[in-house]
């Protein structure tokens, strides 16, 4: 029989009064409530001062008679909805370091994908809530990394706490204030660039896919090519035309490093992303163009670089550790960290350059 608003609210506050703390998944679950409702009669009942509000959790409040609540509610029961574009290649390792978090808490998580269709990611995201989520792990399908005005809105008015992976927000956009971890992508080109000119090399040039990691790699190359004081290399042709196709990419990209190359103007080359590169290295090989000795090349994202016929030297972020730390950071929101962080958190952790073949300068033992 469904109860009536008043109650439901009694109901709450005998079981809160009882236990001293309970999490919002558990009380829903007992009550046979959704957790979205639950949580509108437990706002309800704070305004009034009847109870206090932990992320996740129901708390008797202090100072009046009830049982002390507990110091940090367990993780048992909890649910962690996670929305991403695909579970394939770049965001396996980002939901498999994700899913270990969770469960290493004790929590459950649940996964949503966007597949990179407009509004899939407020869809999945409301209906991974609807089902008993207590909060959100969500990288939204922004073009080129972050929201344009006006665009994400949604993913800052949620009750329910959220993390943004591999995404962030300009400053001043609603969503700049939410929690997020992502990998530094501009300082990851910005490594690829200084290892280069270590070498010797001062005319780099940069080919990259379009992604929503273009942009920071596009940043952290110019940064460094001008902090190094290295000679300007005119822009790949497709970062003012993107490519129609796949075809259409590794055709103009092959000529615009032949180009450099047999102009003088091109020693090295970073290439977004290692599949692209050992799709390429074959190809300038046929136009004579010889890797490493003509033409170094760093490739970007490591997921397959080490297995090239000539291995490639590759930066790779450290997609598990990602999501790892957004995972704990949501949790400790959800209050199952002792030491929860107080204010809001903008994390960036730095990706590695592995050494290999191809940019003449192979590490021992790589």
């Amino acid at each position: 029989m469904r109860l009536h608003v008043d109650q439901r609210h009694e109901r709450v506050l005998q079981l809160v009064r009882e236990r001293g703390s309970l999490r919002v998944a558990e009380l829903a679950e007992e009550l046979g409530m959704s957790a979205v409702t639950l949580r509108r009669d437990v706002e309800m009942l704070a305004a009034q001062g009847l109870v206090e509000r932990l992320h996740g959790a129901v708390v008797w409040p202090s100072g009046a008679s009830g049982p002390a609540p507990s110091a940090a509610p367990s993780a048992e029961g909890l649910v962690v909805g996670m929305v991403v574009p695909t579970t394939e290649y770049y965001y396996a390792d980002v939901v498999r370091g994700a899913r270990e978090a969770v469960e290493a808490a004790g929590a459950r998580l649940t996964i949503g994908l966007s597949r990179y269709l407009p509004d899939e990611d407020e869809a999945q995201a409301l209906r991974l809530l609807s089902t008993g989520a207590d909060g959100l792990l969500l990288t939204p399908s922004w073009e080129r990394g972050h929201p344009e005005p006006g665009e994400g809105l949604w993913a800052a008015e949620q009750e329910a706490p959220v993390v943004l992976v591999e995404r962030w927000a300009p400053l001043g956009h609603p969503v700049a204030g939410l929690d997020r971890v992502r990998s530094d992508h501009a300082h990851g080109a910005a490594e690829a660039v200084a290892h280069l000119a270590g070498l010797g090399h001062r005319s780099i040039a940069l080919a990259v896919q379009e992604s929503p990691t273009a942009p920071r790699l596009r940043a952290g190359y110019a940064a460094a090519v001008a902090a190094l004081g290295l000679s300007p290399v005119a822009a790949s042709p497709l970062q003012d035309t993107p490519s129609r196709s796949e075809a259409d990419r590794f055709e103009r990209t092959l000529e615009y490093l032949c180009e450099g190359v047999a102009g003088g103007d091109v020693t090295a080359a970073i290439v977004h992303s290692d599949a692209d590169a050992i799709v390429l290295i074959p190809r300038l090989q046929a136009r004579g163009v010889r890797v490493p000795e003509d033409l170094a090349v760093i490739a970007y994202d490591d997921e397959v670089a080490s297995l090239a016929d000539l291995p490639l030297t590759a930066v790779a972020p450290d997609k598990h550790a990602v999501g790892a730390a957004a995972a704990k950071l949501l949790l400790s929101r959800l209050g199952v960290s002792d030491e929860g962080p107080a204010a809001r958190r903008h994390l960036d952790i730095l990706p590695t350059l592995r050494v290999r073949v191809s940019c003449g300068a192979a590490a021992a033992g790589a």
